[in-house]
């Protein structure tokens, strides 16, 4: 439901600025959403609408900073910016100013810095998100996917702004490009860049900083990203392309990349099964001996979380390669659920999860344009009664949270109790 105020059922009331928060040390999100939250049920319409236009009108304030000489203020601007369309479905406020957002993102990636260029990436995407896929968005994205592009390309580049537009272009492209072969070129853009981090034939390593890694990882992630869209017969291109050498990029030192590049190769097998029931891969048992050794990985020089995050993936990857099954999961939101039950929806839903961050359940409840992406029908209307009765006090909830946890610490003491010393686990 566009420009909503609601959030969670109840109706937030936003405090107005004061001459403080109108100051260039005033614009910070905290002062803007920590009151946000802040919500008392009694009030009816008057205070909803009275409530509506503060935050509008602290939206109006973020936007006209946006332009202020002080980097802190266009720092705080952005990320009040980002924060309200991370949490609220802002369609009709946003779709009217939609042009003035975009020549101020523009104005950030140019003249900002690596934290202001960041921040500026990640509101393109989410005003992407806002406006969903049509010619709104194709407009936005028209404008600023040359700036993106220049930026990820320039060597000289500031290395955030690099990391921050390898992630952005990616989503924008997915949600906003309107034509396959300009999709295929901005992947061309991505294997350009990570590309470079595959383990040369004699063996040898390129040289590469972590920072570059992160780079050529959020490249990579991005390409599979767009990979989920190609249609059949690129992706038998691409993978008669790509999957024989993206191996390599398994013997990365960096614990992301192994993980990025072990994810994409398993979407890859998805999408060429998909395509051809009979697939099969030369080199598969040589695969799916490394992938192994990744699952199994006792390696003394690596962290220890390091390890356990990357067995655990590389478990679902061998599975995925092996026998062509996913490790399923179920998002539930509101009184609704979703069951992400391919590398390919898991892709798609980490992307946009990224951006969205815990705002991702809300969107999921009332932003048509995901709800579409994820096949879940227009949004569900829930009227105030039902909510109501769903909801439980905090005192109940209290209770029952520390009921569970009691429960938990008595079931981890026997475990302690019972547990044999077989190394690690």
């Amino acid at each position: 439901y566009p420009n909503s105020e609601r959030y969670g059922g109840q109706n937030v009331a936003v405090q107005p600025f004061s001459d403080e928060d109108a100051s260039i040390d005033g614009l910070s999100l905290c002062s803007s959403f920590s009151d946000a939250l802040s919500v008392a049920d009694e009030g009816g319409e008057v205070v909803e609408e009275a409530a509506q236009e503060d935050f509008q009108y602290k939206l109006k304030v973020y936007i006209d900073s946006t332009l202020d000489k002080s980097a802190k203020t266009r720092q705080g601007a952005l990320d009040g910016l980002k924060a309200a369309m991370a949490t609220r479905i802002l369609y009709e406020f946003i779709s009217d100013r939609r042009t003035t957002i975009a020549d101020s993102i523009e104005r950030c990636l140019k003249k900002g810095k690596g934290e202001e260029q960041h921040a500026a990436a990640s509101l393109a995407c989410l005003l992407c998100i806002q406006l969903g896929s049509g010619i709104e968005s194709e407009e936005v994205f028209k404008t600023l996917k040359p700036v993106f592009k220049n930026i990820l390309l320039d060597g000289s580049a500031n290395i955030q702004a690099r990391q921050a537009c390898a992630t952005s272009l990616g989503l924008c492209t997915l949600v906003a490009e309107d034509d396959i072969l300009d999709v295929y070129a901005t992947m061309e853009c991505f294997e350009s860049l990570f590309t470079r981090s595959y383990v040369r034939e004699d063996g040898s390593r390129p040289s590469l900083n972590p920072q570059t890694t992160l780079l050529h990882t959020n490249a990579l992630l991005s390409w599979a990203l767009l990979l989920t869209i190609c249609t059949s017969s690129q992706v038998k291109a691409i993978t008669h392309k790509h999957l024989p050498k993206l191996p390599r990029l398994l013997e990365n030192d960096n614990v992301h990349m192994r993980i990025a590049a072990g994810e994409t190769i398993a979407l890859l097998f998805e999408l060429a099964r998909d395509t051809d029931p009979e697939f099969e891969y030369e080199d598969w048992e040589p695969l799916c001996d490394k992938l192994n050794s990744l699952a199994t990985d006792c390696n003394k020089h690596r962290a220890k979380t390091d390890k356990r995050k990357q067995r655990s993936v590389f478990r679902d990857v061998l599975k995925a390669v092996e026998e062509g099954e996913f490790q399923s999961e179920t998002i539930r939101f509101s009184t609704e659920r979703m069951t992400i039950d391919s590398w390919v929806r898991k892709r798609t839903y980490d992307a946009f999860r990224e951006f969205v961050g815990s705002g991702m359940n809300y969107h999921l409840q009332a932003n048509e344009f995901i709800r579409d992406v994820f096949e879940l029908g227009p949004p569900m209307l829930v009227d105030s009664t039902t909510l109501k009765s769903m909801k439980v006090s905090r005192f109940e909830r209290h209770l029952y949270n520390a009921a569970a946890f009691k429960a938990r610490t008595k079931a981890r003491s026997k475990f302690r109790d019972k547990r044999v010393d077989v190394g690690e686990f």
